[in-house]
């Protein structure tokens, strides 16, 4: 085994399972939190926000081909929620505790985009450098020539519904429901 399929082994089964479930385990201190009382709603658009930002690189390398441009666009949209995860912090300090566990958490989410991004760099050198002028930059979008494994693709994407995008719409409906005064008719009685 070479030091590139280490590389993409690295990322496609620690990485990117780690990730989500860090995003689960932040889920679960929001909820142990109960932030529908303190920060509510505009955290939950938030969190989904980030959830958004993050989807977007993930996907592309899902299934385009590593180009320059695709590189660009996952270093854009790392910013971009680095920036929104300031702006959470920033938003949900004023108006809760954020335990330990949670910081620590936060941790983790910020770290794994960034890993998971050096390693596609460090798979894709030349089309990063191309970036700075070493090499003529590709800017194209286009399908994978050789896809990943569909049986992967598929419980990455099952994974990503259970773990991130159901449970963080559980929670801002959770939190618009405490706002409209309908928290009491939940079947758990929180």
């Amino acid at each position: 085994m070479g030091p590139d399929e280490v590389l993409r082994g690295m990322l496609m089964y620690f990485v990117l399972p780690l990730w989500l479930a860090a995003g689960f385990a932040d889920y679960l201190c929001h909820r142990a939190a109960h932030i529908e009382k303190t920060s509510g709603w505009k955290e939950s658009i938030l969190h989904l926000l980030q959830f958004a930002e993050m989807a977007v690189p993930v996907l592309a390398a899902l299934f385009f081909e590593i180009t320059s441009g695709v590189i660009l666009l996952m270093i854009a949209f790392l910013i971009l929620h680095e920036a929104t995860a300031i702006w959470d912090v920033r938003y949900a300090s004023a108006m809760r505790e954020i335990l330990p566990a949670e910081q620590h958490v936060h941790s983790v989410l910020e770290m794994l985009p960034l890993t998971g991004l050096l390693l596609v760099i460090a798979l894709h050198w030349s089309a990063f450098t191309a970036l700075f002028g070493f090499g003529m930059p590709v800017f194209s979008f286009t399908l994978k020539q050789h896809p990943l494994p569909i049986p992967y693709i598929v419980t990455m994407l099952v994974l990503t519904a259970l773990l991130e995008v159901l449970p963080y719409m559980e929670e801002l409906i959770r939190g618009l429901h405490h706002r409209t005064g309908r928290h009491g008719n939940s079947p758990c009685g929180s």
